[in-house]
């Protein structure tokens, strides 16, 4: 094999993950080469947050990692080693500021990924990284529990460590097919389900496609079925064409997409009142109602929601538009006071892994050192990002995972 070929490490995937292992393995003197299928780096990177870029955020290391449920502590070292305020500062190292607008979220001050990307991009041309595009990897090599390179379409590149970086199955058209999936499966290591998460919602009723022009703000999310009523989530939600959208519905979707895979459609109920119960709800429209307020069904719900909500949720209880609340009889009140502290619907269908942004699933962390991100079946064998089997809500937090683990990695700790 030509001398050309042989690196120290070999990076496969060039998102934000496989970027900072590259970049952290360089700078402790490594030659490493840093493969991507694609023809240029950094693809979904430059789609994230609309292309704003929300980094991480301003969590503490355990709140952040509660974030991610039963899971989360599997990312106790990777965050030690590289949470928030070390990223901060690696981008500033290479000339990247940040802020908070919101005190919480973290954005280049750019508020543009093309920002983060060019910065990486000059320390990789610094550090004298070796990247290749277009080189798609077809089979991990290894001798026994050793890794020893990689092949791709066209070539066969040796190095005694291989870090598996290739993202998820989200957004198809930048790229994501599950390669890593393949190549750590043909290896020995367990992939779990993978369903798509982080993304809209479609909904058997209709009548959601009348409310599309307003964003719900504090709205709380459950699911109905008993086996998992403890499923929650709160978050702005905006009404589609088909069903549902927003944070609360992205974040979400990670707990329901799995069910509609088992049960087929998902009933759910949403709190669109800002916690309003149906006492709180009551004694709301008795004080207006005491002011001498001769007001329609529909002014009342309007001074809670959006009137092309109110309309729909009128409608649902059989109230028209015009008729006055004290001339509505008591069960058409209670229903109405019942949708609004709880409005049914049933999430029956998504877009697949099309507009899914995070992939929920992926090889198995039983078999991979937290420590080090090692493969505990193959030495020198490394992962990093979503290709691992932990995903987290929207706001910073799968991004300054894949930047964290990818750090972690790239020290090739045994």
């Amino acid at each position: 094999m030509i001398h050309k070929n042989r690196f120290d490490l070999i990076v496969i995937g060039a998102g934000a993950a496989g970027m900072m292992a590259a970049i952290v393995a360089a700078r402790k003197g490594k030659k490493v080469l840093l493969l991507e299928k694609l023809s240029k780096i950094a693809s979904k990177l430059k789609a994230t947050g609309g292309g704003r870029c929300n980094l991480t955020n301003t969590l503490s290391n355990e709140e952040f990692m509660a974030r991610f449920g039963r899971d989360g502590r599997f990312m106790q070292d990777a965050l030690k080693e590289f949470d928030y305020k070390k990223l901060i500062i690696f981008l500033d190292e290479i000339g990247i500021e940040t802020h908070a607008p919101d005190g919480f979220r973290i954005f280049p001050t750019s508020h543009s990924s093309s920002t983060i990307i060019e910065g990486l991009q000059k320390e990789m041309n610094r550090l004298n990284i070796t990247i290749l595009c277009n080189q798609k990897v077809t089979r991990l090599l290894s001798t026994g529990r050793h890794i020893d390179g990689v092949k791709t379409e066209s070539q066969t590149y040796l190095a005694p460590h291989v870090i598996v970086a290739t993202g998820g199955l989200g957004y198809p058209v930048l790229g994501a097919e599950g390669d890593g999936y393949t190549l750590a499966n043909e290896l020995g290591h367990k992939v779990t389900e993978l369903s798509p998460a982080m993304m809209p919602l479609k909904t058997k009723e209709e009548w959601v496609k009348n409310c599309r022009a307003d964003t719900i703000a504090k709205v709380e999310l459950k699911v109905a079925l008993k086996k998992h009523k403890k499923l929650r989530a709160k978050g702005d939600l905006i009404f589609t064409n088909s069903g549902i959208r927003g944070p609360v519905v992205l974040d979400f979707a990670r707990e329901i997409t799995p069910l509609l895979k088992k049960y087929g459609e998902v009933p759910i109920l949403l709190n669109l009142t800002k916690g309003k119960n149906e006492e709180e709800i009551r004694q709301h429209f008795k004080n207006l109602l005491k002011k001498g307020d001769k007001s329609s069904a529909l002014e009342l719900v309007t001074s809670l929601l959006p009137e092309a909500l109110s309309r729909e949720l009128c409608k649902l209880t059989d109230i028209k538009a015009d008729e006055k609340y004290k001339k509505v009889d008591g069960e058409r009140r209670d229903r109405l006071i019942s949708l609004l502290a709880w409005t049914p619907l049933t999430i029956n269908g998504h877009d697949g892994f099309r507009l899914a942004m995070i992939t929920r699933g992926g090889i198995s962390l039983k078999e991979i050192n937290p420590k080090t991100m090692q493969s505990k079946l193959i030495d020198g064998l490394y992962f990093c990002g979503e290709v691992m089997n932990l995903d987290g809500p929207c706001g910073g937090y799968n991004l300054q995972w894949s930047f964290a683990s990818g750090y972690l990695a790239g020290e090739l700790k045994n």
